[in-house]
């Protein structure tokens, strides 16, 4: 990990994620920023869903000093201001990309999860703060990343991102379909169907805009999460999978200093979700990075006889 620390914003845009897209910009829209972070922390990664008139917003909760991330759930009533905000949903390995939504006459979580070498879809049981293990999506030899599922003709789609460990050159993005949420799961046979480090990494949910399915997706290309583009299907079916991305979204310079970077466009009925970041080098930063190095050398040094 370099220096620099990545530091998140989330922000409920007033507008529908349609209209975002075809605007090709946040330039105009209003904006309610979630509350003020703890130091050397963020909130990323937002998706959100309204019940009973009030919007709740699921976020990566990231503190920088133990690199382990958690799930919060920040409620809004319908002006956007702040009831409470509560733990969604917490384990030993690191959590982000909660992507909440409803199926099936119930609610659903599949949180970004690939240190524990699985995917697993929750369930809540008491909406929005305690969930139970509902399935284990299986996908071979796959550990999916940011896994986006997606119901669309008669079938669940799942984009996602493998794990590769060293990290891939060029980013990959896969697929997967089901006859039903719960499976079975099958990889697309053109696997990897899109490589290019600006339009592979799923970064929020999907639509339909014109007929076609429009998935929103990370532009890496400079920057981890330096932007999100529109990725437009052409042809999505088993058996083919044609793509083309749009152009990357702009951020207003008024988002200042938080315009180096956007990863998340996620719809939540009649706003949009979204988190921008700055980069932070500081001397906290620096002492915690150099108080890693060392720990590593010690635990290398070998033990007295």
């Amino acid at each position: 990990m370099g220096l620099r620390k990545d530091i998140w914003r989330v922000g409920i845009v007033d507008s529908p994620l349609p209209a975002i897209l075809e605007r090709g910009t946040l330039e105009g829209l209003p904006v309610v920023w979630t509350p003020p972070m703890r130091s050397f922390c963020f909130r990323a990664d937002p998706f959100g869903l309204w019940r009973d008139g009030r919007l709740h917003v699921f976020v990566e909760d990231y503190d920088h000093r133990v690199r382990v991330g958690s799930i919060d759930v920040f409620i809004y009533d319908a002006a956007f201001n702040l009831q409470e905000q509560r733990k969604a949903l917490q384990t030993p390995w690191h959590l982000s990309y909660p992507y909440v939504f409803e199926a099936d006459g119930q609610t659903w979580m599949l949180p970004e999860a690939h240190h524990s070498g699985r995917l697993t879809l929750y369930r809540a049981v008491n909406f929005p703060d305690q969930w139970e293990e509902a399935a284990v999506i299986p996908l071979g030899e796959d550990i999916a990343v940011d896994a986006t599922p997606f119901f669309h003709d008669g079938l669940w789609w799942l984009f996602y991102t493998p794990a590769r460990r060293p990290a891939a050159p060029v980013g990959e993005l896969h697929l997967a379909y089901a006859p039903n949420l719960l499976g079975p799961w099958q990889r697309h046979p053109s696997n990897p169907v899109r490589l290019d480090n600006a339009s592979t990494r799923p970064g929020g949910t999907p639509c339909v805009v014109g007929g076609k399915v429009v998935l929103p997706v990370q532009d890496c290309t400079h920057t981890y999460g330096g932007a999100i583009r529109p990725l437009i299907f052409d042809e999505l079916s088993p058996q083919k999978v044609i793509t083309h991305a749009g152009a990357a979204i702009r951020r207003p310079a008024s988002y200042a200093p938080y315009t180096e970077g956007m990863h998340t466009l996620a719809a939540a009925g009649n706003v949009t979700l979204i988190d921008v970041k700055y980069t932070n080098l500081s001397a906290h930063g620096l002492g915690l990075q150099a108080w890693r190095e060392i720990k590593k050398l010690v635990r290398k040094i070998p033990p007295r006889a």
